[in-house]
């Protein structure tokens, strides 16, 4: 990503040539401010895509740096040096929008990593632009709200291939949100004037799948009083989406591949053939790869609807996203029930940031609904959260031993949530690296600096 220009501002002359001249030689155009005013001067003036700026100087600190820079463009990235392992500072400023923080005397590898991740964001964040603009503002009102880095990797496959007419696969689990993100692509394609037709194979009994999908003549099967035009036949013209396709029957599942190939239904109980011009969107739950292995789902079909793959990641591994939805939930359900409901307080946002949500977007859309109707004032309180948000994150407050600075206690803290990814990911770094929000170079210096195996 080399070309990208650079801010780097720090009182100290020494520190800041060192990190200039590091950054040059990655082959970045670097920018240097001696202060934090100067260093908003070249923000307001000059292109900037990343600033790397000291948090303690005169006058104007990393945080005024901060706050100047979210004003000129809340998509620059900005990495904050501090020397005085003010862990809990950092943190603070990472809650008001700064990408990292970093610890003098910095290490060139961990800053190669927060370098490289914070300007992969912002590509990620300029090409989602573009599905941002085709939906008309969806991204924002219909729910669709992107970031955290593995959502907007998410979005970003969804950006490129909207336009096209690649059938998509997106995977996830329940409550991710893979049917918005259907009516996304929908919306950003070609095919936007056309229907957008739903239907969920788990809700339907197994043997009326086929009908549901290609429709059937009168006298078909018993029961068939009348002719039925099927969900192939009503998404014509626009986009068909399939959820949960790992519980279509192996029979339907043959059918399903024909028409794929040939663009062509035929409804249940005629001879005769129907072009039909649909493109498809599937989603599933389930690990497609371990039944085709286990020959439940049919190798052939799955390479067909895996054109395009798109894995939305669980809410709990996309834990910036969590305040951005609950101050939309919590807007949106104020208006729906008339109360004043205007903020959560921060005990009770901290309990929704370490709460793990088994159902996701959708069980966080349930508690902010809830919470609002509970909330007798103006602002959310901890005790106005469901008892099961409350009793999953008392068991689950990590422990540390006594003694040791602030800074000792947090690296503890990231070598044990490191080491119970690494369990659960069954040692597959990659995997691993996304349990925990991390690029695997992040997580490879992190491995290596706490000496994990």
């Amino acid at each position: 990503m080399a070309g990208e220009t650079i801010l780097v501002i720090d009182d100290e002359d020494v520190q800041r040539e060192a990190v200039s001249g590091y950054l040059r030689k990655r082959g970045f155009a670097v920018l240097q401010a001696a202060n934090g005013q100067r260093g908003v001067e070249l923000l307001t003036a000059q292109a900037v895509d990343l600033v790397v700026t000291d948090l303690r100087m005169p006058e104007l600190d990393g945080m005024g740096v901060l706050a100047a820079a979210r004003q000129t463009n809340p998509d620059i990235g900005v990495v904050l040096v501090t020397a005085f392992g003010t862990v809990d500072s950092a943190v603070d400023a990472i809650q008001e929008g700064a990408f990292h923080y970093l610890q003098k005397p910095i290490d060139l590898d961990e800053l190669d990593q927060v370098v490289d991740s914070a300007l992969e964001r912002r590509h990620l964040l300029s090409e989602n632009e573009l599905l941002r603009e085709r939906i008309g503002g969806q991204s924002e009102f219909g729910g669709i709200i992107a970031r955290d880095p593995a959502m907007e990797e998410a979005l970003n496959i969804v950006a490129r291939a909207a336009p096209s007419r690649a059938t998509v696969l997106v995977r996830g689990e329940s409550g991710t949100g893979k049917e918005l993100v259907a009516r996304a692509i929908h919306e950003a394609s070609s095919r936007a004037d056309g229907p957008f037709v739903a239907v969920n194979c788990a809700a339907l009994n197994e043997s009326l799948i086929e009908s549901e999908l290609f429709g059937h003549e009168q006298g078909a099967f018993t029961g068939a009083a009348a002719k039925r035009i099927g969900r192939f036949e009503q998404a014509d013209g626009g986009t068909l989406f399939i959820d949960e396709l790992a519980e279509i029957p192996a029979e339907v599942q043959v059918k399903l591949l024909r028409v794929l190939q040939e663009r062509k239904i035929e409804r249940v109980g005629s001879g005769v053939e129907r072009e039909i011009d649909v493109r498809l969107i599937g989603a599933t739950h389930r690990d497609l790869e371990a039944l085709v292995a286990a020959e439940g789902f049919r190798e052939d079909l799955f390479y067909r609807l895996n054109v395009v793959a798109v894995q939305l990641p669980p809410l709990r591994q996309r834990k910036r996203d969590i305040p951005v939805l609950v101050e939309h939930f919590l807007a949106r359900y104020a208006d729906e029930n008339a109360k004043a409901v205007r903020k959560v307080s921060k005990e009770a946002m901290d309990l929704l940031m370490r709460y793990r949500y088994p159902g996701n977007v959708r069980e966080l859309q349930n508690i902010v609904e809830r919470a609002v109707v509970m909330t007798r004032g103006e602002v959310v309180m901890r005790t106005e959260l469901p008892s099961e948000v409350q009793q999953m994150c008392a068991e689950e407050v990590p422990t540390v031993a006594a003694g040791g600075t602030l800074a000792e206690q947090v690296e503890a803290l990231e070598r044990k949530a490191i080491a119970e990814a690494l369990e659960q990911a069954d040692g597959i770094q990659s995997r691993a690296a996304e349990i925990l929000g991390l690029t695997e170079r992040n997580l490879r210096y992190k491995l290596k600096k706490y000496r994990l195996k």
